[in-house]
């Protein structure tokens, strides 16, 4: 017996051979995909045509509540915020937010005082940032100083210097000495 090879149709993409069923011809051989073609611009026309207004009660209804709704109020400007930061501050950020949760949010005298007196060394640098957001306030914004609050102090790590120390046996051990990035904002005091 001889094998017939198959051929494929090029217009059908259906094989044709001796099991392979023949494409109808005609207007039958048209795909689904080209049925759907036709039938979209028919959806289109539908979609154009305009909706019918109500009227009568409903269409009234809704006219009198579009005129009744509040109208939105103008968004309250934002307070004025004095800004001033301190970059590669040789303190560990880790020590220097101890000091910085501390004082957010408090008054500036409060923050000062509380400051001043402080054991931890993170607390000379913030005190010294917060003296300079003041100075910008008095001096920038013609702002009385000491009627500020700290609204925001943020503390974000720096560069780390990588030192090393010799140890016994000729090993050596790293020493990370990490900076601050600290950034404060001032706010006027609200009554």
């Amino acid at each position: 017996m001889a094998l017939e090879k198959k051929q494929r149709d090029p217009n059908t993409k259906k094989e044709s051979g001796k099991g392979a069923k023949k494409p109808p011809e005609g207007k039958k051989a048209e795909t689904k995909k080209a049925a759907a073609k036709k039938e979209a611009p028919a959806k289109k026309r539908a979609k154009k045509e305009p909706a019918k207004k109500d009227t009568g009660k409903k269409a009234s209804k809704k006219a009198a509540a579009k005129k009744e709704a509040p109208k939105k109020e103008a968004p309250k400007p934002a307070p004025l915020v004095v800004r001033a930061s301190s970059r590669y501050v040789r303190v560990a950020p880790r020590k220097a937010r101890l000091v910085a949760d501390q004082v957010r949010g408090l008054h500036i005298d409060k923050a000062r005082a509380l400051l001043q007196f402080s054991p931890r060394g993170a607390a000379k640098d913030i005190g010294k940032l917060i003296e300079s957001a003041a100075a910008n306030a008095e001096n920038n914004h013609d702002l009385v100083a000491d009627e500020m609050r700290v609204a925001e102090i943020t503390v974000d790590e720096g560069p780390t210097l990588r030192r090393y120390r010799p140890r016994a046996l000729g090993r050596a051990t790293p020493i990370n000495k990490r900076t601050s990035h600290i950034a404060v904002a001032l706010s006027p005091e609200e009554d």
